[in-house]
């Protein structure tokens, strides 16, 4: 059976995240996926007796800060703590869990800041729908580099709002409907991904979320309100209005 998988969302416990992980898996369902991982900033998200929610798989997850750009740690059963890339992808694999390098071009086009994990790594995030705000063609360099080094590949929405979920999705063919049976289908590569690019509205409104949540002062807020006007106007020269059941 197939089963539509996106494996990047952000819950409340993020600093820049709003959402419960109830709604997540209800949004998930209206949009015709069959699981998520919930992978919150440095915070595990360990669904217990919630793991199938809705008719939604949900894979404990989280996404650290590492010196080699963020990496997502899947199918987690204890936190793990610090920004050192190799010792965390340790730590993961411990565990038995899957270490997956997020939006790998997002920030920049060079490769060489993350070259050092790349054997140690399962997989890559080959679509990511926040991806390509900064440059076009993130994605389509995380799909190439994927192919060239022989990672399996993953897709994730990386959303932080509600109309962002399923924005991002990797397909894979289990036996069964089990996070295992995932977690093996995740390890293979020629998955399939795909997605649609989210609003930059959408980002600045993640970061003003962050600064509420954070009480920020009076100058964050006036950058917050430049920045939001970039996005604004970004998405007026460059993208139609899209509305998504759930809105």
């Amino acid at each position: 059976m197939e089963l539509k998988l996106d494996l990047h969302i952000h819950s409340a416990a993020s600093p820049d995240g709003r959402m419960s992980p109830d709604e997540i898996t209800a949004l998930a369902r209206a949009r015709g996926l069959q699981g998520v991982a919930i992978c919150d900033h440095d915070v595990l998200y360990r669904p217990g007796a919630e793991a199938d929610t809705h008719g939604i798989l949900v894979i404990p997850g989280i996404e650290f800060s590492t010196d080699c750009g963020h990496l997502l740690g899947l199918f987690l059963t204890e936190p793990l703590e610090g920004r050192d890339a190799e010792r965390l992808i340790q730590g993961i694999h411990a565990q038995g869990g899957l270490a997956v390098l997020a939006h790998p071009f997002e920030h920049s086009s060079d490769a060489g800041r993350f070259q050092k994990i790349v054997p140690l790594l399962d997989g890559m995030e080959l679509w990511n729908g926040r991806a390509n705000r900064k440059f076009p063609d993130a994605n389509a360099r995380a799909q190439r580099f994927a192919r060239e080094n022989g990672l399996a590949g993953t897709g994730g929405s990386d959303a932080h709002l509600p109309r962002e979920i399923g924005n991002g999705f990797v397909t894979v063919e289990v036996e069964e409907r089990s996070l295992q049976a995932v977690k093996e289908a995740l390890r293979r590569p020629g998955n399939r991904v795909s997605g649609q690019n989210g609003r930059h509205w959408d980002a600045a409104r993640s970061r003003r979320t962050r600064l509420s949540k954070t009480s920020a002062g009076p100058g964050p807020r006036l950058k917050w309100f430049a920045y939001a006007g970039k996005c604004l106007l970004e998405d007026l020269l460059h993208r139609p209005l899209r509305i998504r059941k759930g809105e």
